[in-house]
């Protein structure tokens, strides 16, 4: 009797085509769930660091914008003085 036993415990214990093709096909998922992760990780930094070279070159435009109305400022303050004292003297 423990001769039937025995040998159903081993039948039972025995691993199946499918159960190993479905394990295969699992991890085949997860190396290509990890694999596109990586890919989609690295597009995300290209994109990152497009935006952050763009901010750059946008902040130093706006930099030199701001220093040009400056610039424009003081001229015109320059010619609204010097206009004002022209039409005292008429």
């Amino acid at each position: 009797m423990t001769r039937s036993n025995s040998k159903t415990w081993r039948l039972n214990r025995q691993i199946n085509l499918s159960v190993i093709v479905q394990l295969v096909l699992l991890a085949s998922l997860i190396v290509g769930s990890w694999v596109n992760l990586q890919r989609q990780l690295d597009l995300l930094q290209r994109d990152v660091n497009t935006l952050l070279q763009a901010q750059d070159t946008l902040q130093k435009k706006l930099e030199s914008l701001w220093t040009k109305s400056i610039s424009h400022e003081y001229r015109l303050q320059a010619i609204e003085k010097h206009t004002n004292n022209t039409k005292g003297a008429f």
